[in-house]
């Protein structure tokens, strides 16, 4: 199973994509919330040949367009709870705050939630 992570803002997303072991596929990068960077996401998640989930942060109403969109493309999308999502990720021993930290963080939530 493939991870992307995904931490919405206004305007943008960070994404990051990985594998069950930690092994990072794509590195964190930036995309906006346009049809053609979100068609190209698309794109890229269909291009692994494995069961691929992604997980978000419902943060406010930022997510909802984002999550539709991939949603309505087949694409499996689970929305967690900021709060839970902050307690999962104050596990971690590191206290840094970086939007792209915290998707590589969001996909290993995912992973560790699709072993339960």
């Amino acid at each position: 199973m493939i991870s992307v992570g995904i931490d919405v803002s206004k305007g943008k997303s960070t994404v990051c994509i990985m594998k069950p072991c930690g092994e990072i596929l794509e590195s964190p990068f930036d995309i906006g919330h346009t049809a053609d960077e979100l068609d190209s996401l698309i794109s890229l998640i269909k291009s692994f040949d494995e069961e691929t989930r992604v997980v978000m942060e419902d943060t406010g109403h930022y997510h909802l367009p984002v999550a539709t969109y991939l949603s309505s493309h087949n694409i499996f999308v689970c929305c967690v709870n900021a709060l839970r999502m902050k307690k999962f990720c104050s596990q971690s021993i590191r206290r840094a705050k970086t939007d792209k930290i915290d998707v590589a963080l969001h996909a290993k939530c995912n992973l560790f939630a699709s072993k339960m």
